[in-house]
């Protein structure tokens, strides 16, 4: 994909990040490949930590929708 077309959806772009970090994990690929398979990751990163901003904020607009008093707490998922 080029920086120029439409990002993928973040569930297509975080199975990409997975199988790339099992490519550079398996420790065959040349150094070049292992080059442009870690830029790939670092771009997919990237673009989930931006999707997952957006949703957290969208979030965090529901339910100030929902409520005259919101207060917005950090994801815990240990809870």
């Amino acid at each position: 994909m080029n920086e120029k077309s439409s990002p993928e959806s973040f569930e297509v772009a975080l199975e990409k990040l997975q199988l790339t970090v099992k490519k550079l994990e398996a420790g065959e690929l040349s150094l070049e490949e292992s080059l442009s398979a870690f830029e790939e990751g670092v771009r997919l990163t990237k673009q989930c930590q931006e999707q997952l901003a957006v949703a957290e904020k969208r979030v965090e607009v529901l339910m100030s929708a929902n409520a005259h008093s919101v207060e917005t707490k950090p994801f815990d998922p240990k809870k």
